[in-house]
């Protein structure tokens, strides 16, 4: 991948040689491993490790989960906020496996709507739920530093499956507490005021 990178930075007008440029094949192979990370990461071995039978048939929602990925088209980025529920029928899911699944499909040259698609996928294919509901809202720098170069614009995706598809209560449900602003501290707000936070 080095040498590709050296022939594109020639192919670009650069000099490869030159000194802020040497290791630029480098850092730009480790970036591309890193932002493409998904397709080495193991789905099922993730959430089949996590589930848990319990008795609970309300809606569980993670939402406000950052995500950055690379349009497939112009391996450009996008990113922004997810947001996923779903409802249990017999297991849940450990929290902190949604926003890894989450990563995993983002960490991927991606399309927004495949990228939404999969992740209600897996979820109904691994908790067999009632119901999953996904909505995905980014910004594409395909859209704001080229084309259209419109910078303010977002795109905005969804996925409703089982009872979020079939009862319009429960999908308003979903979407009206997508809107709702928790007032509860952010991890590094609490960190800045001397608690100490462990991830799980």
């Amino acid at each position: 991948m080095r040498d590709l990178i050296k022939k594109l930075l020639v192919e670009l007008g650069e000099d490869p040689e030159r000194e802020g440029l040497l290791k630029t094949p480098d850092r730009v192979e480790a970036a591309l491993a890193f932002l493409t990370s998904g397709y080495k990461a193991d789905v099922d071995r993730i959430l089949n490790n996590a589930l848990f039978t319990v008795d609970y048939s309300e809606m569980v929602m993670v939402k406000d989960i950052d995500f950055y990925s690379l349009c497939e088209h112009h391996l450009l980025p996008f990113f922004g906020r997810c947001h996923v529920a779903y409802i249990p029928r017999t297991q849940v899911i450990g929290l902190s496996k949604i926003p890894r699944l989450v990563e995993i499909f983002s960490r991927r040259l991606q399309l927004q709507e495949r990228m939404t698609n999969q992740i209600a996928e897996t979820i109904e294919q691994t908790a067999n739920p009632l119901g999953v509901a996904v909505v995905v809202e980014a910004t594409h720098l395909c859209m704001a530093m080229r084309g259209v170069e419109k910078q303010n614009s977002f795109a905005l995706t969804s996925a409703m499956l089982g009872a979020f598809r079939n009862n319009a209560s429960t999908r308003m449900e979903f979407l009206e507490l997508i809107k709702h602003r928790s007032s509860l501290p952010t991890a590094r707000e609490l960190t800045a005021n001397g608690f100490s936070c462990v991830a799980e």
